[in-house]
């Protein structure tokens, strides 16, 4: 029985996991360009593990997604301490930088924003919009 129980729980933690990141990726060239490309709209969310900003911004977006399961819009995480040369191409003055794209157009740049309602309004008009 214990096992059943370990199974179940490990495979509702997995469904969970899987729609609280949905539209999340781990930032790479190569998607960047596909998306701007493809005239997607992009969030680069420069973030870092350590930062209560960005853990606060992470929880808004997860619940972005959960109000909005069908929205088009795709983040892509930037680790500020590993990705350095695309913080500073990204014009990232730190951790919690929230830049928009629809293709190659930027459309809103944001530093340490924790205003769920600011966030939601912002990508909502994007989305509304493309």
């Amino acid at each position: 029985m214990k096992k059943t129980t370990y199974f179940i729980f490990f495979a509702l933690f997995s469904l969970w996991s899987l729609s609280a990141h949905a539209g999340k990726e781990a930032f790479t060239e190569v998607l960047f360009n596909k998306y701007q490309a493809d005239n997607e709209l992009v969030l680069i969310d420069v973030y870092a593990t350590w930062c209560p900003t960005c853990k606060k911004q992470g929880k808004i977006l997860d619940k972005y997604f959960q109000q909005y399961p069908t929205s088009q819009l795709k983040v892509l995480k930037v680790n500020f301490d590993d990705q350095k040369d695309w913080v500073t191409h990204f014009r990232a003055p730190r951790q919690s930088t929230l830049v928009l794209y629809q293709g190659t157009e930027k459309l809103w740049f944001s530093v340490a924003e924790t205003n769920k309602n600011k966030i939601f309004k912002k990508l909502r008009q994007a989305e509304q919009q493309k």
